[in-house]
């Protein structure tokens, strides 16, 4: 899944980026999903996760963008100016499907070093 800050803007670094990742871990864990790999850039979050299709990915959607948003604007001050709302109201899904979990993992890695 990926999924962007309102606008686009490149706010995801420093400290925000930090708590996001362990704030995201979290929702992970207690939606009963796996984390298979997080990266975060500036302006949006790749995640590759495994989810139990009962579950719906949509709902663990809604859980890490609704969590991280109050809890990121409520700890950090840079973030309550921008409007409000932390995320945009879309994001993308896909399936894995054939592609090697590998190539997949790799690809999420990869994305800091573009």
């Amino acid at each position: 899944m990926v999924f962007c800050p309102k606008y686009g803007r490149p706010v995801l670094v420093g400290d925000v980026d930090r708590r996001l990742k362990e704030l995201i871990a979290e929702v992970v864990g207690e939606k009963g999903a796996w984390r298979v790999r997080l990266e975060t850039m500036p302006d949006h979050v790749p995640l590759l996760v495994e989810v139990d299709p009962q579950s719906g990915i949509h709902r663990l959607v809604q859980a890490i963008k609704g969590r991280t948003s109050r809890v990121l604007r409520g700890e950090l001050r840079s973030l309550r100016s921008r409007g409000p709302a932390l995320w945009t109201n879309g994001y993308f899904v896909a399936t894995v499907g054939g592609a090697p979990l590998a190539v997949v993992k790799q690809y999420v890695a990869q994305q800091r070093t573009r």
